[in-house]
């Protein structure tokens, strides 16, 4: 596996590799967990190559978020990755990600607006800038990210098709559905925030989850039903809710009820130092 920091001998090892086979990437901020390792097993399932990146983007973290406490373990994960048989890790520091001048942002309305978006101004628009300047220096055929973050996932597909992206096109970014651990919690890279009893309790989130799309799926009405998930999850040790909210799947506009349409359920939550995100489909 060939770990490069620098734009030059990245643009000649992506060309190397691309002339041999299609080239898929899988973007990251490092502290490897079995979900990212799911993605890179698709993608080489998927691709000739695989490129992994790990930037812990200082443009989507907002003032008095976790950017210096984030953990960062290189060598770590590139041992994970290499054992998974990744072909280049693209690792920039900062400082050639966002050079000394960089003025340009890239901003997505609609889908960025609300839940994540609403909780963390500007938060998207650093996802869709570091995305796109990371689709502009691999120039995969494919890219692939963990359903986790739906709203991510959306966001980064309409920036896609907004600006007529060819490597990789809106439909060769693929979603790679949630890892969980045994007890249901997904995989998260902030889950190694929690001390033991904390951990412990934050398996109450997909519980009460899964226990509130049954109801919705028995006629509760909706706004009852997520007033009472966000009271479960308060009586289990979460210290707040941020959202809890039903709505459509692509455009993620607000659902008032299930019906035949496809809806998701999609919760922001905190307990102990970690915000935790999960999302189900109803």
């Amino acid at each position: 596996m060939q770990t490069i920091d620098r734009l030059g001998p990245l643009r000649i090892a992506v060309d190397t590799l691309r002339d041999s086979g299609t080239l898929a990437l899988v973007p990251t901020m490092g502290a490897l967990h079995e979900g990212h390792l799911t993605l890179v097993r698709e993608a080489k399932r998927l691709a000739d190559h695989v490129a992994v990146s790990i930037f812990v983007n200082p443009r989507q973290f907002g003032e008095g978020e976790d950017l210096d406490a984030y953990p960062r373990q290189l060598a770590k994960d590139s041992a994970l990755l290499e054992k998974e048989g990744v072909a280049l890790l693209w690792a920039p520091t900062p400082e050639a990600m966002y050079p000394n001048g960089y003025a340009t942002n890239i901003s997505v309305s609609g889908v960025s607006e609300g839940l994540c978006g609403g909780d963390r101004p500007g938060h998207f628009d650093g996802v869709a800038t570091v995305v796109c300047k990371l689709f502009n220096q691999v120039r995969p055929d494919m890219a692939f990210f963990g359903e986790k973050d739906w709203q991510q996932l959306a966001v980064i597909r309409r920036m896609a098709r907004d600006l007529d992206l060819v490597r990789p096109k809106a439909d060769a970014i693929h979603g790679v559905p949630i890892v969980r651990e045994a007890d249901g919690l997904a995989m998260s890279s902030r889950n190694a925030y929690l001390s033991a009893e904390e951990r412990a309790q934050a398996a109450a989130l997909p519980r009460a989850m899964q226990a509130s799309i049954a109801v919705m799926k028995q006629g509760g009405d909706p706004a009852n039903v997520l007033a009472g998930l966000r009271e479960a999850l308060l009586d289990s040790g979460f210290s707040s809710v941020d959202y809890a909210e039903l709505r459509d799947p692509v455009s993620l506009e607000p659902m008032t009820h299930v019906g035949a349409r496809p809806a998701r359920l999609l919760v922001a939550a905190r307990i102990g130092p970690a915000r935790l995100i999960d999302n189900m489909a109803v």
